[in-house]
C-alpha cells in the first residue's frame, strides 16, 4: 500500500471538500459579522445575540436533516444515473423543510418565557426573543437553500454554492452596519437590525441557488421544479426517515453547546458574552472538518451507489487525513494565539473589554482540547450518512453528548466548582466518546461489507 494510490483521493476530495468549506467559512463569517457588530454595540446585546443564535440553532438543526439526509441520497442516484431518484428525493427534502420551517415559528415568536423558565436573565431573554421574532422568517430560506446546496455538491458543483454564500457576506456586513447602528438615516435598530440583515440575506441567496438549479444544464435533465407541487408520498416518508435521525443528531451535538451557553448564563452576563466568543472561534475551525463531513458523505455516496468497497475505503481514509491536518493546525492557532483573537470580537475601549478577553482566553485553552475528537467525531458522521446510516449514529449522538458530556460538565462547573473551565472539559468528554463510537461503527461496517451493494467487504 503506497501514499500515490491516495493521491487520486486527496485530490477528489480536496477539489469537492474546499468550496464546501469555503462556503461553510462565509457562512459562518456572515455570523462572525452579527457577533462582532452586535459586540461593538453592547455587551448585553451580545450576550442576547449568543442564547438567540442558540435557541435558533435547535430549530435550525433539527429541520437540517432532510437537506443533509438527501446529499449521500442524491450522490447514490447520480452514481447509478437514476434521474428519477434524484428528482423525487430532492423534491421531498424541499417539501419538508418547508413543512418544519413553518412548524418552528410558533416556539421562535414566543421564546421570551422558554427562555426565562431555563434560567436567563429578563433583560437578556426580551432582547432575545426581539431577534428571533424576526430571524425565525429565514429558517424556510435556509433550509431550502440547504437542500439546493446538497442537490447541487452531489453534482459536484461545490464551487456555485460557495459564490453564492460568498455574496452574502458584504451585503449582510451593510445592512448590519445600517440597521444595527442607524447609518443612512436609518433608525438605530441593535439585535432586530442583525436579524433583519441575516433574514435579507438568506432570502437572497436561496433566490440565486433556485436560479442556478434551474438553469444549470446538467441538472435540468432531473426537472427538478416541474410540477413541483405533485406529492410522492414514499418518497416523502422515506426522506423524513432518513433526515429525521440526522435532525435530531445534530440537535443532541447543538443541544450540548446550547446546553453550554445555558449554564454559562446561570454563572454570569460576562462569562457568557465570553464564552460565546470563544465558542464562535472554535465553531470557525468546525466548519472546516463540516465542509470536508459534506465531501465525505458525498464520496461514501458514490461509492455505494457503484457498489465499490475499496473506493469508500481510500476515500474515507483521504478525507480523515485531510482533517486531522486541519485540526492540528487549528490546535497551533488557539494555543499560540488566544487574546488576539478573542481582541477581534471586542471594542477596545469599552471598559468591560479586558475583562472579557482574559475570561475568554482562558477559555481558548480548552477549545484546543477538544479540536481533534470534534474533526473525528463529524468525519464519522459524514461517512456513515453517506452510506444512509443514520439511526444508530442517533443513538450514539445522544449517548455521548447527554448521557456523558452533559452531566461532566454540570458536575466539574458546578459541582466541584471548576466554573467555565468545568464546563468545557465535559464538552471534550462528549465528543471524545461520540468520535470514538461512530468512527468504529464506519470501519467496522466497511469491513464486514455493510455499506456497499455486493456486500463485499474490504
Amino acid at each position: 500500500m503506497t501514499m500515490a494510490r491516495y493521491v487520486p483521493h486527496l485530490r477528489a476530495t480536496l477539489a469537492l471538500g474546499l468550496p464546501l468549506v469555503g462556503s461553510h467559512l462565509a457562512r459562518m463569517a456572515i455570523g462572525v459579522a452579527d457577533t462582532v457588530m452586535v459586540g461593538w454595540y453592547g455587551v448585553e446585546e451580545l450576550a442576547a445575540l449568543v442564547i438567540a443564535t442558540s435557541f435558533f440553532h435547535i430549530m435550525f438543526f433539527l429541520g437540517m436533516g432532510f437537506g443533509i439526509g438527501v446529499m449521500g441520497l442524491i450522490a447514490a442516484a447520480i452514481a447509478r444515473d437514476d434521474e428519477i431518484e434524484v428528482r423525487r428525493s430532492t423534491r421531498m427534502a424541499l417539501w419538508l423543510s418547508i413543512l418544519f420551517a413553518l412548524l418552528a415559528m410558533p416556539p421562535l415568536w414566543f421564546s421570551e418565557p422558554i427562555l426565562l423558565a431555563i434560567g436567563q436573565k429578563p433583560e437578556v431573554a426580551a432582547l432575545a426573543q426581539d431577534y428571533l421574532r424576526i430571524a425565525g422568517f429565514g429558517l424556510l430560506p435556509v433550509l431550502c437553500g440547504l437542500t439546493l446546496n446538497s442537490y447541487l455538491a452531489a453534482m459536484e458543483r461545490a464551487q456555485v454554492v460557495l459564490w453564492i454564500t460568498l455574496a452574502g457576506l458584504p451585503v449582510n456586513v451593510f445592512l448590519n452596519w445600517v440597521m444595527i447602528f442607524g447609518n443612512l438615516g436609518a433608525p438605530e435598530l441593535g439585535v432586530r437590525g442583525a436579524a433583519i440583515a441575516s433574514v435579507s440575506v438568506q432570502a437572497l441567496q436561496l433566490v440565486l441557488l433556485v436560479a442556478y438549479a434551474g438553469w444549470l444544464p446538467a441538472a435540468r435533465k432531473y426537472h427538478l421544479f416541474q410540477r413541483f407541487w405533485r406529492a410522492d408520498w414514499a418518497e416523502f416518508r422515506a426522506v423524513f426517515w432518513l433526515g429525521l435521525p440526522i435532525g435530531l443528531t445534530m440537535v443532541a451535538e447543538g443541544g450540548l453547546f446550547v446546553g453550554s451557553n445555558v449554564m454559562m448564563g446561570w454563572i454570569g452576563t460576562r462569562e457568557l458574552a465570553a464564552h460565546g466568543i470563544a465558542l464562535q472561534l472554535a465553531s470557525i475551525t468546525f466548519m472546516l472538518h463540516l465542509g470536508m463531513s459534506n465531501a465525505a458523505t458525498i464520496r461514501a455516496g458514490q461509492a455505494k451507489g457503484l457498489g465499490d468497497a475499496t473506493l469508500m475505503r481510500d476515500g474515507a481514509i483521504a478525507v480523515t487525513a485531510v482533517s486531522f491536518v486541519i485540526a492540528v493546525i487549528a490546535v497551533a492557532v488557539f494555543v499560540l494565539f488566544p487574546r488576539q483573537l478573542v481582541g477581534l470580537y471586542l471594542d477596545s475601549s469599552d471598559p468591560e473589554t479586558p475583562v472579557l478577553i482574559g475570561i475568554a482566553t482562558g477559555l481558548m485553552f480548552y477549545a484546543a482540547l477538544f479540536q481533534l475528537t470534534d474533526a473525528m467525531q463529524v468525519i464519522g458522521l459524514g461517512l456513515l450518512r453517506g452510506v444512509q446510516d443514520t439511526r444508530v449514529p442517533m443513538i450514539i449522538a445522544a449517548i455521548s453528548y447527554w448521557l456523558v458530556g452533559m452531566p461532566i460538565a454540570y458536575g466539574l462547573a458546578f459541582v466541584a466548582g471548576l466554573g467555565p473551565a468545568g464546563l468545557w472539559l465535559g464538552l471534550v468528554a462528549g465528543l471524545t466518546v461520540a468520535a470514538i463510537l461512530l468512527m468504529r461503527r464506519f470501519w467496522r461496517g466497511l469491513a464486514r461489507g455493510d455499506w456497499t451493494r455486493d456486500g463485499h467487504a474490504v
